[in-house]
């Protein structure tokens, strides 16, 4: 039983130690010149779609839910929105290159109407981004149309 209570002592030690290692959670300043939904005057149903379901990945407008400020919670949340917008941040839209473009399109329309993305694990946190059958059809949809019009 001593050994026990010193392994919830100590794991409760750790727990507490480990909150005071920061994670960075600022923002940087959004370019409106080169945010996606600005550049492209994108609808604003897309606009609504996109920004709750993606954006807090894929953009410098992350908000951080609650549970983002307990560690280690925290590393992970902030590894996947690194990750996310390592691959896309539609804050930067217009600083991509036209290949570049063209890659995260297709990509993009593929990951949402095969419901690779939103990550699950998101969408049970994130009710509006749990996107129905025809809303991953409609951004699907609006993604391709920007390919094929070569209007990205």
């Amino acid at each position: 039983m001593k050994t026990f209570k010193k392994i919830v002592f100590w794991s409760l030690v750790t727990f507490a130690i480990i909150q005071f290692i920061p994670i960075d959670r600022v923002n940087k300043p959004v370019n409106h010149a080169v945010n996606f939904v600005d550049a492209k005057k994108t609808p604003q149903k897309i606009i609504d779609l996109i920004k709750g379901a993606c954006y807090d990945c894929h953009s410098n407008e992350t908000v951080y839910p609650k549970y983002a400020y307990i560690a280690p919670i925290s590393w992970s949340v902030k590894s996947h929105i690194n990750e996310g917008r390592e691959r896309l941040n539609f804050s930067i839209w217009g600083t991509y290159n036209k290949e570049l473009k063209e890659n995260m399109l297709s990509r993009a329309a593929e990951t949402v109407q095969n419901r690779m993305m939103p990550m699950p694990g998101y969408i049970v946190y994130h009710k509006e981004a749990n996107l129905s059958d025809a809303e991953r059809k409609l951004i699907g949809s609006y993604f391709e149309e920007m390919l094929k019009n070569k209007s990205y």
